[in-house]
Order: structure tokens, then sequence, then C-alpha cells
């Protein structure tokens, strides 16, 4: 029976992507994924490369494949639980009420939010971690911010923009920040700031933001 596949590649090296995630891509007719996550798979029979602009026919196009017979495994940055995959390919398999029909398997991946936590010796189940993808303008970290954990955070379009709606929405602009940026790269860059430094900091898009 065919099955698809969601694996999560970790945070980008080769160092943390899981032996389950090689096992899903090895059983999997074609692998669907980012050149950056493809690339740590040569081992994929076939490969079909997405990008910002087509994440969403790719997706139809793996869920589409599966209920034709071919297994497919779609490769996730970080956990696919956790502002990857899963929540849009679960809701592509119910609008096409293929609930039944689609063997689904999840293997999990090591998050940036994880590694970001190891990396600054943080209890992670003693912070809140907080995505800002798909929700730019979100008030809801603006709840949990005075609660004295410390939160951790995906921004979603740069870390000045999220810095910046802190900033509009009143948080002290000394308040202390961690960006924890390219986690697991040889580049890996741990910066201590402020809010508002971080506003007018230019930092890539592949960065986690820790505020205190």
């Amino acid at each position: 029976m065919s099955k698809l596949y969601i694996a999560g590649i970790g945070p980008g090296s080769a160092d943390y992507v899981i032996p389950a995630a090689r096992t899903a891509v090895k059983s999997a007719k074609i692998t669907i994924g980012s050149k950056r996550a493809l690339d740590l798979f040569p081992e994929a029979s076939e490969k079909i490369y997405l990008n910002v602009k087509d994440v969403q026919e790719k997706l139809e196009m793996a869920v589409d494949l599966v209920h034709e017979g071919t297994s497919v495994c779609v490769l996730s940055t970080g956990d696919p639980g956790f502002s990857g995959v899963l929540k849009p390919i679960k809701r592509i398999i119910k609008d096409k009420k293929l609930e039944r029909s689609i063997n689904l398997e999840v293997i999990p991946g090591i998050s940036s939010l994880q590694l970001c936590a190891a990396r600054l010796e943080i209890p992670w189940d003693e912070s809140d971690l907080m995505t800002f993808h798909g929700r730019e303008n979100s008030v809801e970290v603006m709840d949990i911010l005075d609660n004295g954990r410390p939160t951790i955070t995906l921004p979603s379009k740069s870390t000045a923009d999220m810095a910046q709606f802190l900033l509009d929405n009143g948080v002290n602009p000394k308040r202390k920040v961690v960006i924890c940026e390219r986690l697991s790269y040889s580049n890996e860059e741990v910066v201590a700031s402020t809010i508002e430094k971080v506003a007018q900091s230019n930092f890539t898009y592949m960065c986690v933001m820790v505020i205190y």
C-alpha cells in the first residue's frame, strides 16, 4: 500500500537528521522538499523541488500521488508539527475527503527551537514557544511576555519586523533578547541584544528569537 511520509529534517545540518527520516526517504518513490532539504538526502530516488511560491501546489501533488498509488515523502524543516507541513497536508487531505484512503506517517524532527533552547541552556518545558509564521500581527505573544518565562519564537518575515511589532505594542525597548541564527550550520551565531537594536538589525530568515 502506498504511504505519505512527512519527515522532519531538523534545523538544517545533516548531523541533526534522524535515521528514521532517511528510512522514510528510502522507502518512498518520490521525495518532495526545498533544495536545502533535498540536498540532505542524496539517497532519494526521485526528487521534486518546491519553493515558497508553489508549496500548496506541490503538497496537493504529494497527496494526489499517494492516492494514485505512489509512496511519497515530504520533507519539512525542523519538526513537521511546529510551523511545518503537517497542518497544511492534513487540511488538503480533509478538503479532498481522503482521510480514510491516505496512509500517513509523520516522522518528527529536531526543531530549531529545541536547538536554541539547548544552546542557551534553557529547559524548554520552562519556557513558552511561539511561532509568528502566518500570523504576523498576532497579539497572542503580548499575553505571555510578562509571565516570568523566556519566550522562544520563530519570527515570520524577519526578526526586525517582529521586534518593531513588539515596540509598537508597548514592550520595553531595552528588553533583553537573544538571536540564534543559522543554527547547526558552521556559521551559526548567537547574539545577545535588545528589542530596539534588533528592530534596526538585519538577520537572516533562519533565526530563532528568545525574549527574556
